[in-house]
């Protein structure tokens, strides 16, 4: 018997609204002890998710240089250095919210998909979470930690194997 995407689901998803700031869901993130969250807009809709790997890029790009800066002299650099951490300084007393910096598109399954297709599903896109929708209504979240714990599972790893 195939392994459903509702027997290694996470129910029960926490969705951060996309109007918090990146503070807020930092230490919603910490709080929670989760590295990502579904991202809902106004009406509860899932729009989005959002990671801790989002903020780091969001701080990252926002103070790096640029490939065009190996074009400039040496004092041009200098000066684009000096001009990125004033910009990057004025941007961080700018409230950023998670809509700044969260991923809208939203993947997801069906609670009875057959983990072998999420898998494969999440491997061919390269992710780390995928949503569990039901009529509709996201019921769950099933992440990479949840599928190494089918590997722990002999029952559960026998049954992905048959």
């Amino acid at each position: 018997m195939t392994v459903l995407a509702r027997e290694i689901m996470t129910p029960s998803v926490k969705a951060v609204p996309q109007s918090w700031t990146m503070d807020q869901f930092t230490r919603f993130l910490t709080d929670h002890e989760i590295t990502g969250s579904p991202v809902s807009d106004d009406n509860g809709l899932i729009v989005g998710i959002a990671t801790l790997k989002d903020v780091a890029e969001f701080r990252w790009s926002s103070s790096r240089a640029s490939d065009h800066d190996v074009q400039l002299t040496p004092e041009e650099q200098q000066e684009a250095r000096r001009l990125r951490m004033f910009i990057f300084e004025e941007m961080s007393k700018l409230p950023v919210e998670v809509r700044d910096i969260m991923t809208p598109i939203v993947v997801s399954v069906t609670e009875d998909t057959p983990v072998r297709d999420i898998a494969e599903l999440m491997m061919d896109e390269h992710l780390h979470r995928i949503f569990v929708v039901h009529e509709g209504e996201v019921t769950g979240i099933i992440t990479t930690y949840d599928m190494l714990k089918l590997i722990s599972n002999d029952a559960l790893a026998r049954r992905c194997l048959a």
